[in-house]
């Protein structure tokens, strides 16, 4: 079992840099970390980070962590898109719909465990592999990957007032930042996301 505590750790790496760069809010964390003890306990995790994607707050903020679960130190601390389905219509930089049906364009909320990379039209992605049954567990067929975008990048946030474009549904990552974070949570890792409040 887990032993962790809630102390912000300072990060490592540049897009971790910054005031804002603490752990998730208490209650997500403590979520996420139990969801990552129910499938360690089952000996489904190949690869021992956790990600956490708080959709609460908005693109213009940092909301996707990489954490080591065990010492809760943070190796990442970006921005991550949302779909463009998942959009508040007066306010493109809340995510307040999140579902699991093909061609809604809305991201999709829960626990996944990470896949496979892949050479896909935005360059190395990372398949997502949903494991909650009729929340999330449509992510392959839907191809909800984590992958680089431009509209995630900080000259798009420049110009845009600092919020960030809008997917299909996927998390989609600055690509200054995208190979690393993928390279760290590929193949069995823990993500856990959520869009509560």
């Amino acid at each position: 079992m887990l032993a962790f505590c809630l102390i912000a750790i300072a990060p490592q790496g540049a897009s971790a840099a910054g005031a804002d760069a603490g752990l998730p809010r208490r209650d997500l964390l403590e979520r996420a970390v139990r969801a990552y003890q129910r499938l360690e306990a089952a000996d489904r995790i190949h690869n021992r980070v956790l990600t956490v994607i708080d959709y609460s707050l908005r693109s213009s903020e940092r909301r996707l962590w990489v954490l080591d679960p065990h010492s809760m130190r943070v190796l990442f601390h970006d921005f991550v898109a949302h779909g463009r389905g998942s959009a508040a219509p007066d306010d493109p930089d809340r995510a307040v719909r999140f579902g699991n049906e093909p061609e809604s364009h809305q991201s999709s909320v829960g626990l996944f465990l990470t896949g496979d990379t892949y050479r896909g039209r935005h360059g190395e992605s990372l398949e997502l592999v949903g494991l909650d049954p009729g929340v999330n567990d449509r992510a392959l067929e839907r191809r909800i990957v984590i992958h680089p975008a431009d509209y995630a990048s900080a000259a798009f946030r420049a110009q845009s007032g600092g919020r960030l474009g809008r997917s299909f549904g996927c998390p989609a990552l600055d690509p200054a930042v995208a190979r690393p974070i993928i390279h760290t949570i590929r193949g069995g890792s823990v993500l856990y996301a959520d869009g509560s409040r």
